[in-house]
């Protein structure tokens, strides 16, 4: 071991940092929308068997290895085989995939932040046309927050074909945000701290994901985070403190969202009645207050009767109100985050002060994980000695930060959002999939199980019980294959992948294919990692069959 590694001040120090990496953007607006998908409180079904027989033990089993190693992932996984040096590099290079597009995210709560602090808030109201004589048509047909987003934030272009300019406003706020990310990690580990969908493979293997992707499993930020701990740390006890503590966010986030979504549904709904209402009071020369909520659909059974040609004129602008469907709307990710939450502060009292309060916890939530998450990159790189004795960690930081920064400018351009979505959708789901089974298998089977629970219980004194050895040795594999299996099922059956793209003439998403060039970004991607673990194993055989083969010609 090395006794120059520094250490955590504290264990308490070490699970703050883990739940800060853990509890990030996922709970707040992925785990609501996979609910509201899947049966509501029915998800947590699946999610919670997920959570048991893949979470939790996959969590323990990643801290374990990073404690009883005391190195980063390509370390950590060389010493217990090193024809496993490529899971730590295959981890490596899904971090850096992560780190390239994730902390855009806080480039733009940064955006909406700065802009929170106008009076009304900039999404609160569709601008004026260029005549001035009514509002944009683009933010009419949409909303006010839509157009925001769309065109004020990220200034979409219609097809991830036409990648347009670098959005300057953005490009400027992604910097600060890798300033802020490289300022913190200066500081060093001080600072680091329905029933019928539980028959739906589909909401298993998303309960399953995210697992994953919340705690951060195959990414090698934990094992980084576990490698500062005292040997005798009791990692058992902070990985169940971590997992519950980062489901119970996620949980509570979803009641937050379920409140928001209720009051977004019932604001729009009530909105649309009193459209409708307008509409035909002004074309028929209705009395006013004759047209009311509770006689609406008769007055317009009554008109369409008897002023058929005039109510056929009318007809196109009227739409047909329903709160079920405002309800039935699924939105995730920065639809979620950045138009739905918008729209419930723009209504509220001292909206200003919420939106600062939500965009500031945004970007906390951001940073916190974008911390773990480049945590997983440097720490391999300091401790390697070839680097490490040509740079010094301060250096190695920076350009750690300003590659991603660079590459990350992709994200700022007018179809950035596009490639933003193909990093997020394909850049880890199969690669950490494979990595966590490999990961698994690695432990049991060839470092051994029994040789493992030895080296856990001189760490901490206590014998590993029969759960976790069932769960590594036999459950949590099995399952991770029956997962893959089903993915790739599933692509092949699906056919061509599909995007939403922004039409600026309708003001809403419009389904597209992707054009052959993205398919072949998305094959590199899964591929760069993945590729990873089969080449460096193929590498170390290599390596020690060209060094046995000098040694029998000296001999």
């Amino acid at each position: 071991m090395d006794e120059a590694r520094p250490l955590w001040a504290t264990p308490l120090q070490f699970v703050f940092a883990c739940i800060s990496y853990a509890v990030g953007l996922g709970n707040v607006w992925r785990f609501p929308y996979l609910c509201q998908m899947y049966g509501g409180g029915d998800f947590l079904v699946p999610y919670v068997v997920m959570l048991t027989v893949e979470g939790v033990p996959l969590l323990y089993l990643e801290l374990a290895v990073g404690q009883r190693m005391r190195q980063g992932s390509i370390g950590a996984w060389r010493t217990i085989n090193p024809y496993l040096s490529g899971v730590g590099v295959a981890s490596v290079v899904v971090s850096f995939f992560l780190s390239m597009y994730y902390n855009v995210i806080n480039a733009w709560a940064f955006w909406y932040l700065f802009h929170s602090f106008q009076d009304p808030l900039p999404w609160s109201m569709c601008p004026l046309n260029g005549n001035r004589t009514g509002y944009d048509e683009e933010c009419e047909k949409a909303s006010s927050t839509q157009y925001f987003w769309y065109r004020k934030t990220l200034n979409i272009s219609p097809s991830i074909q036409e990648s347009g300019a670098v959005q300057w406003e953005l490009a400027l706020c992604l910097i600060l945000a890798w300033l802020l990310v490289y300022l913190c990690i200066l500081r060093g580990t001080e600072s680091t701290g329905k029933m019928e969908q539980l028959a739906n493979p589909k909401a298993w293997i998303n309960a399953a994901t995210q697992i994953f992707f919340s705690l951060g499993l195959g990414f090698g930020s934990l094992i980084a985070f576990a490698s500062y701990n005292e040997p005798s740390n009791n990692c058992q006890k902070h990985a169940i403190i971590v997992s519950i503590i980062n489901s119970s966010t996620s949980i509570f986030a979803s009641v937050v969202a379920f409140s928001i979504y209720g009051f977004k549904a019932t604001f729009n709904y009530e909105s649309c009645l009193n459209k409708m209402i307008l509409l035909l009071t002004n074309s028929f020369d209705l009395e006013d207050g004759f047209l009311t909520v509770s006689n609406l659909e008769e007055v317009k059974s009554y008109l369409a009767s008897a002023y058929p040609s005039k109510y056929s004129e009318v007809f196109p602008q009227i739409k047909n109100c329903s709160l079920e469907s405002e309800l039935e709307t699924a939105v995730q990710g920065t639809g979620l985050a950045f138009i739905v939450y918008t729209e419930a502060i723009k209504n509220m009292e001292a909206s200003q002060l919420w939106a600062v309060l939500y965009f500031f916890m945004l970007l906390m939530l951001g940073v916190g994980s974008m911390l773990g998450n480049t945590a997983a990159i440097l720490t391999p790189l300091t401790d390697s000695k070839v680097i490490s004795s040509y740079l010094p960690k301060e250096a190695i930081s920076g350009l750690v930060c300003f590659v991603s920064c660079a590459i990350g400018l992709v994200f700022t351009m007018e179809a950035g959002n596009y490639w933003f979505d193909i990093f997020n959708d394909y850049a880890a789901t199969l690669p950490l999939l494979l990595i966590v089974l490999v990961e698994a298998a690695a432990v049991c089977y060839l470092y051994g199980l029994r040789r493992f629970e030895s080296d856990l219980k001189a760490m901490t004194g206590h014998a590993l019980n029969w759960y976790w050895k069932a769960m590594w040795g036999g459950v949590s594999p099995l399952l991770i294959i029956s997962l893959f299996v089903f993915y790739l099922s599933d692509y092949i059956i699906t056919g061509t992948l599909q995007y939403q793209a922004w039409d600026a003439s309708q003001g809403q998403l419009v389904t597209k294919d992707y054009p052959p060039y993205a398919l072949a970004i998305i094959g590199l991607l899964v591929a760069s990692s993945t590729l990873c673990i089969p080449l460096g194993a193929l590498g170390t055989f290599i390596v020690r069959h060209l060094k046995w083969g000098d040694t029998a010609s000296v001999a």
